[in-house]
């Protein structure tokens, strides 16, 4: 069961990570959020994502289940091992499971 969350909770986390490219899935094709410094930063969480990209799309305002992401962010951190910041995009990739140190 702990896999299946740990997969889970990554595939979630994903869609707010910059990939390799620098880009956010969450946001798809929106330059500002993208690209723009004073934007590119600042991470929305949206009522629903598109299944095929993980864009978001509905309310920005209302964050709902997706504010768990936060708290998979924070497991994560502590459980995988990351020393770097998984929003930043800089994170190395760990293996998955838990520590038994």
């Amino acid at each position: 069961m702990w896999d299946a969350a740990n997969e889970i909770s990554h595939r979630l986390i994903s869609i707010f990570t910059r990939g390799e490219d620098g880009r956010r899935p969450v946001y798809g094709g929106t330059a500002t959020f993208q690209d723009d410094p004073h934007w590119r930063d600042y991470v929305l969480f949206y009522e629903y994502f598109h299944g095929d990209n993980g864009a978001g799309i509905g309310a920005s305002h209302q964050t709902g289940w997706t504010g768990l992401v936060a708290k998979l962010l924070q497991q994560c951190a502590e459980y995988c091992g990351t020393e770097k910041s998984r929003l930043e995009g800089d994170a190395e990739p760990v293996a998955v499971g838990r520590s038994t140190a």
